[in-house]
């Protein structure tokens, strides 16, 4: 398939390797959900959760593209996978876009030289954890929900409103007294990101751990956060429309009987099934096409620094929400279709192809695609861009 990764790239070399690992056992991780222990041991070693990291702090300064595409690769067999590695980066790029310098240097430098893996606690929409001023720092109460990745963190962001309502975020070890993972995920899809609760018990935050301020104000520079969790779901969608066709494909060609009323000895020779996969191909291929698209106006973006101007930043987030709306439409049709083409025999939870479904589908419902084709279609009218916020 013209779908195969670029492994030209060494960095997507790698990830194809660990992905055919990820693969020998997707559907029964899937099945029990928890914590993929074993393959994020393999993720480390393999270098990857430092890639990006900039040079000047250790890591390898990889383009946001080369990132992207390793998330589309993880997900072509386990969208857990995928969306760990993606989301990763969100608490990682905070550091760079709103911590201090002496913060940049300690948190990017360890990062880099252990390839430790980040996750976070501070889902924005839910004011659910809150903490008090003591000297030197804050004690934190409360929990946070949608925690992905905090149960195989090294560090975790997490976040609480102040008395007077401003939201603050710090950057602290994963093994910190007083923060528990309650392992309470349970979504039809998504299984092992660990996407549930994490709460808090009098967690000491010392004030140098504070990352950013809420009375700053937000620049387009600090803002691509939101491009970059955007960018990593569409990657996830993309991945997962790849991996469905081509093990439907695969099934289709090996195991699925032709209709009784097709005419045709050879399911691969009906028409409808050839047309069907025709559809799904160029679908696919267009997703990932614009995916491409939208982490080159991502790379441009990122590369300007803090000089990003509200236009660029503007541009990229145009072009990331287009990729996103169609890369959804398309991993849940991919992700759906194949069934009609494989045959009633497929459906078993033994294959586990339906793990691609639950997967886009839980995901594809964070971000309503109705407000996004909103925010392009008031850009392509009155030129607006969208003002920079959660999901945009």
């Amino acid at each position: 398939m013209s779908l195969e990764p670029d492994t030209t790239d060494p960095l997507i070399a790698k990830a194809v390797e660990l992905r055919r690992i990820f693969d020998r056992d997707a559907v029964e991780r899937d099945r029990r959900g928890g914590r993929p222990t074993e393959q994020i041991r393999l993720l480390k070693e393999s270098g990857l959760p430092s890639a990006q990291i900039p040079r000047r702090y250790g890591g390898q300064g990889a383009s946001w593209l080369s990132i992207l595409r390793i998330v589309r690769e993880f997900a072509r067999t386990d969208g857990s996978l995928a969306h760990l590695f993606g989301y990763h980066h969100l608490p990682l790029n905070l550091v760079l876009f709103r911590g201090s310098e002496a913060q940049k240097d300690k948190w990017l430098r360890s990062s880099a030289a252990a390839n430790l893996v980040w996750g976070n606690s501070g889902n924005a929409m839910s004011k659910t954890s809150s903490g008090r001023r003591v000297e030197g720092g804050w004690v934190v109460n409360g929990s946070r929900p949608f925690s992905s990745g905090s149960h195989i963190a090294d560090y975790i962001q997490l976040s609480w409103e102040n008395p007077e309502g401003e939201r603050l975020t710090a950057a602290v070890p994963a093994d910190r007294e007083g923060i528990v993972i309650e392992d309470d995920w349970d979504g039809i899809g998504q299984r092992q990101t660990g996407s549930g609760t994490v709460s808090f018990h009098d967690v000491a935050i010392l004030d140098d751990e504070l990352i950013g301020s809420p009375s700053l104000p937000l620049t387009p520079y600090a803002s691509l956060t939101s491009l970059l969790q955007q960018s990593v779901l569409l990657n996830v969608f993309v991945g997962s429309a790849q991996g469905a066709l081509e093990t439907g494909r695969d099934y289709t060609k090996t195991f699925s009987r032709p209709w009784i009323y097709s005419g045709v000895e050879k399911h691969t020779d009906d028409p409808w099934i050839k047309r069907q996969y025709g559809e799904l191909y160029i679908k696919t291929l267009a997703a990932a096409e614009l995916a491409d698209k939208a982490a080159r106006s991502l790379d441009e973006a990122f590369d300007q620094g803090p000089g990003l101007t509200h236009h660029d930043r503007g541009a990229a987030a145009i072009d990331i929400a287009t990729a996103n709306i169609y890369a959804g439409e398309v991993g849940l049709a991919a992700s759906s279709e194949i069934f009609e083409v494989m045959g009633a025999r497929a459906a078993t939870n033994g294959n586990g192809f339906d793990r691609f479904w639950r997967n886009v589908r839980t995901h594809s419902l964070h971000n309503p695609a109705e407000y996004k084709k909103r925010t392009i279609g008031s850009w392509l009218l009155n030129g607006e861009f969208p003002v920079p916020a959660i999901y945009r």
